[in-house]
């Protein structure tokens, strides 16, 4: 039986998706494999800010409403929760669609406040990692994650989708602490993983995001719906679906560091309706850092690494770029972004909040020099 099993989906029509997510979980035994009865469900869902559901940005509910009503066929009770970087959650869950779908399945649509310490493992990176008490008093937890693309991590799936357990603007101090290392990030993200500890994840691929990830890219129509409970097994495979190379994640690149038994894959772990060898045709994967040329030492990723810009005549002055900006790296004038790149972290959080495209990358001096010479 494979680890992940992918299910072909391509329209967010209701039945279908029932019928997509109950072939799912029933390979790996049904949702009473995972839920018992009176059990207080975390359903975890990729809220990162308040966008319209076309845009492709957030879980779609017709996912979450599936997920939603097996765990209340088998007696447990779901709450849909998540912790936006910036925008106020009730706002941002209305625009998404969870909190009509809350009210008309009688059920809480909740934001992940109250920071409590995170049980970590002794081979954790990070020893004191605070995510929301609702997180650690449910009883269970369902990671349902979107696919695309993401300018700082390249990809995000079922593991950094719990890195929204993490409350509100502590994420920005996260960001801050880990610096430019993405590796390091990813190491932070294996941490969050280990101890949440999910007893499932989803992901929604019927439509998710490539390019410029994860909330200003295109949407890309993989057409699956793919589940497990091993998340990072299913995150490895992807990339390589995805056409990406392993050694550019850097989640895979922690994980390899860490010795982790995920990083061997093999094609048994695949399962469904699409071969362990498909690759979706034509993604647009992020550019914003050339990882496999140089030293990974702060200076030189500086240098290698993709910077934000602002394109002014898209600007709506909203300031959401400099509100989240955990280095403080950025002002805001009259519709103008005034960047400091000597404190800039490389982060993104910046184009990742902006909700009109108004911040792009631009690729490094020295990595076009060293692209014309070694192309």
């Amino acid at each position: 039986m494979g680890k992940v099993f992918i299910a072909r989906q391509s329209r967010y029509v209701q039945e279908e998706i029932d019928a997509a997510v109950k072939r799912v979980f029933d390979h790996f035994g049904g949702i009473e494999h995972f839920i018992s009865k009176g059990e207080r469900v975390l359903l975890k869902v990729n809220l990162v800010s308040g966008h319209s559901i076309e845009r492709r940005v957030t879980t779609d509910p017709s996912i979450v409403r599936s997920v939603a009503e097996l765990v209340l066929s088998s007696g447990g009770i779901p709450f849909i929760a998540d912790s936006p970087g910036i925008d106020g959650f009730s706002r941002a869950a209305e625009k998404a669609g969870f909190m009509q779908l809350a009210r008309e399945l009688g059920i809480e649509c909740r934001e992940l406040t109250d920071p409590v310490d995170l049980p970590v493992r002794v081979s954790s990176d990070y020893k004191h990692i605070q995510v929301s008490r609702q997180v650690i008093e449910a009883d269970k937890v369902i990671n349902l994650a979107k696919l695309k693309t993401h300018g700082q991590m390249y990809l995000t799936m079922g593991v950094k989708n719990l890195f929204g357990c993490i409350p509100g603007r502590l994420k920005a101090g996260w960001h801050y602490n880990v610096g430019l290392s993405r590796e390091r990030f990813a190491g932070l993200l294996l941490d969050i993983y280990a101890g949440v500890n999910p007893c499932f994840t989803l992901l929604d691929g019927v439509i998710g995001m490539d390019g410029d990830g994860p909330t200003s890219g295109d949407p890309y129509e993989f057409g699956i719906i793919a589940g497990t409970e091993d998340a990072l097994t299913m995150d490895f495979w992807l990339c390589r679906m995805l056409g990406a190379s392993l050694e550019d994640y850097p989640l895979y690149l922690a994980a390899r560091r860490r010795g982790m038994s995920q990083c061997e894959l093999e094609p048994s772990d695949i399962a469904g309706e699409i071969p362990s060898d498909h690759v979706f045709p034509g993604v647009k994967l992020p550019q914003t850092q050339s990882m496999r040329l140089l030293p990974r030492i702060p200076f030189i990723e500086r240098l290698m690494t993709s910077r934000p810009v602002h394109i002014p005549e898209l600007c709506i002055g909203c300031g959401r770029c400099a509100s989240i900006c955990a280095a403080k790296a950025l002002r805001h004038e009259n519709k103008h972004l005034y960047f400091d790149y000597g404190k800039c972290i490389r982060c993104y959080c910046c184009h990742e909040m902006c909700p009109v495209k108004a911040i792009k990358f631009e690729e490094s001096k020295l990595v076009k020099l060293v692209n014309y010479f070694t192309s």
